[in-house]
């Protein structure tokens, strides 16, 4: 049997390793924390407070991520108590100008964005509802 080997990334296959480092940027905190670290070191509870929101565990499952990744950069000091600082690796700088775009687009795109929901949710459902209703008798 002949294994079709991809000879570049093709971020539309599902072995295509592109999708799992797009997944790893695209989830809900990791921006966050790549705004956070910008601003330079900071240790676990500085993250905490600065990232409005985020539970203690999805904090420490996305630097773990980060920091398996190459991205964030984990310091532990041998002292008691520990003292743990992160810090973006040089490749998570190369992230930042692509989130920064992010960034700038959603303060740039507030008011259409809250407008298309305000639209939506007021669009008159009844004729969806009633071409559903009818469907289901027809069953």
């Amino acid at each position: 049997m002949e294994t079709k080997q991809q000879t570049y990334p093709d971020i539309f296959q599902a072995d295509c390793l592109s999708r799992r480092v797009l997944q790893l940027i695209a989830d809900q905190w990791t921006p966050l924390v790549f705004y956070a670290l910008e601003e330079g070191t900071m240790r676990f509870g500085q993250l905490l407070k600065r990232i409005d929101g985020i539970s203690k565990k999805m904090l420490t499952q996305t630097l773990r991520a980060l920091e398996r990744n190459g991205l964030v950069k984990r310091v532990v000091y041998p002292v008691v108590p520990p003292v743990v600082e992160y810090s973006l690796t040089p490749l998570g700088q190369t992230l930042i100008e692509p989130l920064r775009a992010l960034q700038v687009w959603a303060y740039g795109h507030l008011q259409e964005v809250a407008h298309a929901q305000t639209m939506y949710d007021q669009r008159d459902q009844k004729p969806l509802q009633e071409a559903t209703a009818a469907f289901v008798q027809q069953r």
